[in-house]
């Protein structure tokens, strides 16, 4: 890697179109460190690396080194519960109360499992004030959400459960399983596809995280100067991004004691490499992985069916009226989340991260940056990536 030319990795023939895109991004002044990942067909074809691990450029963003995702980490988080529900572990129609019994305060007893996933169980906030190291420690901020009454009837009405997914879905998971979900993720999908993908960093792996750039929102939670209208700190959105006030630090992402705790909805770090495989193989097989896929054709087509229809209640609270499509847990492909062919899946995470898989297409796609945007599902340097590597292989995005 040289600095007139910072990028490094892996082209196939055919491909080199992406290289392409990939170094006009840091040529436009778009990045400062990032990667990029194409599986096609459960093969490796692409594998980029470039640019710098931090802000003062002290050492070159390489191969080894690890980014937090954000939102990016839900992809994670719901594949786990679709993998307890195609083993028949977990029944996305049955009450939450079911597994945890605690859940059914407030008028939540019958609110099923599937509107933790959905975004309909209508807790996308905590009332509560916590302290950081409490939810770091996971049981205050589950028990603050057992006992919280909901902010609309659930399944009426869908909203961004920015930061509360994780810890809603992730208390199921470790009621059916005896295991946090970081630890379920690691056994039974990170460890056999190979991943450097954690919910919960081990600590021997820190010095490998390339800080993150910028924060999505200004510091202080003020609209002021930000494009964001200046009530916005009383905003349904910035309550749900700000978990009851444990999140007001703006530089919390870079903190160690946020790396080690388990937020599944917010906190994953991996890499490009391993995002893409993790997504190539939830839904087919992959080279040096397991002999099947992690998930079914049918628990995919379930994963993906959309099941929420009109606005976000989160994001409306910003005067957005914005319909988002949402599936098993995973946002579904639409004008929202441009993740290529009608069919294709995934997540997208605060800054730009991003990660889906396409069946149809073969297709699955990786990419983390250090260098923040305003933007919570990819943004333009991750699109122009998607869009050359359609081109690639002569398919077209539905959406772009």
């Amino acid at each position: 890697m040289t600095a007139s030319s910072p990028i490094d990795g892996l082209v196939e023939p055919g491909f080199e179109a992406v290289a392409e895109a990939f170094t006009h991004n840091f040529e436009a002044g778009r990045e400062t460190g990032a990667a990029f990942c194409l599986h096609a067909g459960g093969r490796k074809v692409v594998d980029l690396v470039g640019g710098s691990f931090d802000a003062a450029r002290s050492r070159p963003y390489g191969p080894d080194a690890l980014q937090l995702v954000f939102s990016t980490t839900k992809g994670a988080t719901a594949a786990c519960a679709n993998l307890l529900a195609q083993r028949g572990e977990l029944d996305l129609h049955a009450p939450v109360a079911t597994y945890w019994p605690e859940f059914a305060q407030g008028g939540k007893e019958h609110v099923p499992v599937l509107q933790l996933l959905t975004h309909q169980a209508g807790l996308p906030a905590l009332d509560a004030r916590l302290r950081p190291e409490e939810v770091q420690a996971w049981d205050p901020v589950v028990a603050a959400l057992a006992a919280q009454e909901p902010f609309w009837e659930p399944g009426t009405a869908h909203g961004y459960h920015a930061l509360t997914y994780g810890w809603l879905v992730g208390e199921v998971v470790r009621r059916v399983t005896g295991r946090t979900l970081g630890t379920y993720f690691a056994e039974e999908i990170a460890g056999p596809l190979g991943l450097e993908f954690w919910i919960g960093l081990p600590e021997e792996h820190e010095h490998r995280v390339s800080p993150i750039i910028g924060t999505l929102l200004p510091e202080g939670g003020s609209g002021s100067g930000s494009g964001l209208p200046s009530n916005f700190s009383s905003t349904l959105l910035a309550r749900a991004l700000n978990a009851g006030g444990a999140f007001s630090d703006p530089h919390w992402a870079n903190r160690r004691e946020w790396h080690a705790a388990e937020v599944p909805a917010a906190n994953g770090i991996t890499n490009a490499t391993s995002l893409s495989r993790f997504y190539a193989g939830l839904v087919g097989t992959v080279e040096g992985g397991p002999a099947e896929p992690i998930l079914t054709r049918a628990q995919v087509d379930e994963a993906r069916t959309v099941r929420t229809f009109g606005p976000d209640r989160v994001f409306g609270s910003l005067g957005f009226d914005m319909e988002q499509h949402i599936g098993l847990g995973f946002w579904v492909a639409n004008p929202f989340a441009l993740f290529g062919g009608e069919g294709s899946f995934g997540h997208g995470g605060a800054g730009g991260s991003y990660g889906f898989a396409d069946p149809e297409n073969e297709l699955a796609i990786g990419y983390v940056m250090n260098e923040m945007s305003m933007s919570l599902t990819g943004d333009a340097r991750a699109h122009r990536l998607v869009e050359s590597c359609y081109a690639a292989v002569g398919a077209t995005p539905k959406y772009f």
